[in-house]
């Protein structure tokens, strides 16, 4: 999944866009999910985001619809249990081994804006994930005035997190062949050897790291790429216009309940 994202970070349709308006765009859109009263304006996000991800930047919804999966699935498994303990004023009431359950209004209520703010959210965040390359979004984090050392170890860390899942993986496919999780016993086994060869791994890739930056003469700071394509007017003004809607319906809205 990772080189997919990366992939499509880097093949998309809206790839040419200015990044820094890609990031001020999922960013707002995130603020206004989280500060949100009424789950009017996150569902609007999620489905208006999801349209810019699949119809304008051309990601295959079933890309889309994997990743939304881990997130949504963590976030009802929550909500299930919000809509039983949170509330006092009883929507309907039933008995499952002697045992009486209310579902109450305000949990159904709470559990909605949850959800709602959970799927506005990760899909601004996947659209900006899925439309801008990683290497992109550093370079405006450090524009934003973040510690330079915060960026750079940042940057290492994304970068060698996928170089160990891709050595557990060979590891973990080489133990499989190998019957080395036929059982409890064996499965307990190949994963303490896959971990600990995984360590070994993870420190002599620090060291040739190390090796490599000094002998390229490295002074303590790695250079980031910026944003090379300007921000174009039209579409700063659609951006700053669909982020206006947005503001006008969070407040008009903040009200409104589903239930």
């Amino acid at each position: 999944m990772h080189d997919l994202l990366d992939d499509y970070a880097h093949n998309n349709a809206l790839r040419n866009v200015s990044s820094s308006l890609k990031v001020f765009l999922a960013i707002v859109s995130i603020l206004i999910c989280i500060f949100s009263t009424s789950p009017v304006a996150p569902l609007f996000i999620a489905f208006s985001m999801s349209f810019l991800i699949v119809a304008i930047a051309k990601i295959p919804f079933r890309i889309y619809a994997k990743l939304l999966l881990g997130p949504l699935s963590f976030v009802l498994m929550s909500t299930f249990v919000i809509i039983f303990v949170q509330g006092e004023t009883p929507l309907f009431t039933f008995t499952i081994f002697n045992f009486n359950l209310s579902i109450t209004t305000e949990g159904v209520e709470l559990a909605l804006l949850l959800f709602s703010r959970t799927l506005g959210g990760m899909s601004a965040l996947f659209f900006l994930a899925l439309t801008t390359p990683m290497i992109e979004i550093f370079s405006i984090l450090k524009s934003f005035g973040l510690p330079e050392l915060l960026i750079e170890l940042s940057m290492l860390i994304y970068r060698y997190i996928f170089l160990l899942l891709d050595e557990a993986t060979m590891i973990h496919n080489a133990q499989t062949i190998r019957m080395g999780y036929s059982g409890l016993r064996s499965s307990l086994k190949s994963f303490s050897m896959l971990s600990s060869i995984l360590f070994l791994r993870a420190w002599e890739q620090g060291e040739r790291l190390m090796i490599a930056m000094d002998s390229r003469c490295y002074n303590g700071r790695l250079e980031v790429m910026g944003d090379k394509v300007p921000p174009n007017r039209r579409i700063t003004a659609a951006i700053l216009s669909y982020l206006t809607v947005l503001v006008i319906i969070a407040i008009f809205t903040k009200d409104v309940s589903l239930i």
